[in-house]
């Protein structure tokens, strides 16, 4: 009889005295970077996830005790980060003749609406070309009684709309950029009312369930699943951000493994069943600034680097923060997720986009 002989009853077997592989180098380095990165962010609890070449290193840490469920197994509310995904359904339902971004947002929203000579479109209020203002009016005073916990819950859906329906944009939409929360939602809105489709069900099967998203979701529903949020000072604890009618703009919370699946198919698109929908996300669609230096696609901030372009969106709701990122030259994703809300010279993001950014 010839193989490897069976040990004495409860002995390990042969191959469980071998020592541990070597962690490679390179790895070694980066998981050193991704340590100092968490230290450096400052909050209750921080993640950060990489993927190189498919293969990921995650680490987590934070200021406060770990909680019950590991860090990295909770969803975290990401904020505008969302809009990479809005961005995304838009793309898939454009290529799948479903919609061609041309469309009236008004006419959407109220079918039989005279569109009138400059609309603004879909397409308009997904890049931010609108000329709506970062958040419709009466949104303050609305939601001042709530400031501190979900003041846009407070907005009614209707609210919104009916504003946008009354809104005279002080500038021809396609001709100035101007980043607007409320843009994004009333297109949440406008494509929902076309298709017949309630906004969470779009992107639940269009780009959740397409990518396998199952840690991904639009509400929170319990410390076990979801990752606590809390005030500037690191240590007060707020509710579960309500994106109410802003779910467009704002309401995905994903874990930090679902991200770096999301991102990942942004990297190698072919693998994927929406892949002419992200090839399309990555493609320039206008140019904004001081000789058009800064550059946009249909859902992305890209910035250049020696090796090729980047590809990021940052976010942050009441008591928590994201940043997104890709380099197809490197092949190499980050999400990085924590909970402590944004205050002046705050240095999560920064930290994050510098990590992507260095490659």
């Amino acid at each position: 009889m010839t193989g490897r002989r069976t040990p004495w009853p409860g002995a390990p077997a042969a191959d469980e005295y071998a020592p541990p592989e070597p962690v490679p180098a390179d790895e070694a380095a980066l998981r050193e970077r991704l340590t100092g990165a968490a230290d450096a962010s400052d909050a209750p609890d921080v993640v950060f996830a990489v993927s190189r070449h498919g293969r990921r290193t995650v680490h987590s840490g934070g200021t406060a005790p770990p909680p019950a469920v590991p860090r990295e197994d909770l969803r975290y509310e990401i904020g505008s980060a969302s809009k990479t995904f809005t961005a995304l359904l838009l793309t898939r339902l454009i290529r799948r003749g479903v919609l061609t971004g041309a469309e009236p947002a008004a006419a959407c929203l109220d079918p039989g609406r005279p569109a009138g000579p400059h609309p603004v479109t879909l397409a308009h209020l997904i890049t931010h070309t609108s000329g709506l203002p970062a958040l419709p009016a009466g949104f303050v005073r609305r939601g001042l009684p709530a400031w501190r916990t979900n003041p846009y819950a407070r907005y009614p859906a209707e609210r919104l709309t009916d504003a946008f329906l009354r809104h005279r944009p002080r500038h021809r939409p396609g001709t100035r950029w101007h980043y607007s929360n409320y843009g994004v939602s009333v297109l949440g809105h406008a494509v929902a009312a076309t298709t017949r489709t309630a906004w969470e069900d779009l992107i639940t099967g269009q780009v959740l369930r397409a990518l396998g998203l199952s840690g991904t979701a639009l509400r929170a529903e319990g410390p076990w699943t979801d990752a606590v949020g809390h005030r500037k000072d690191g240590l007060t604890p707020v509710p579960a951000f309500d994106a109410g009618p802003f779910q467009a703009a704002g309401a995905v919370r994903s874990t930090p493994n679902d991200l770096l699946t999301f991102l990942e198919a942004h990297l190698d698109p072919a693998r994927s069943p929406a892949a002419g929908a992200l090839r399309a996300v990555r493609v320039p669609v206008l140019r904004r600034g001081m000789g058009h230096r800064h550059v946009h696609t249909v859902g992305w901030f890209r910035h250049p680097t020696d090796g090729g372009p980047m590809y990021f969106h940052s976010g942050a709701t009441l008591g928590q923060q994201a940043f997104l990122g890709f380099r197809p030259d490197t092949d190499t994703a980050l999400a990085a997720v924590c909970t402590r809300r944004f205050r002046a010279r705050d240095p999560f993001i920064a930290t994050a986009y510098a990590l992507l950014a260095e490659g």
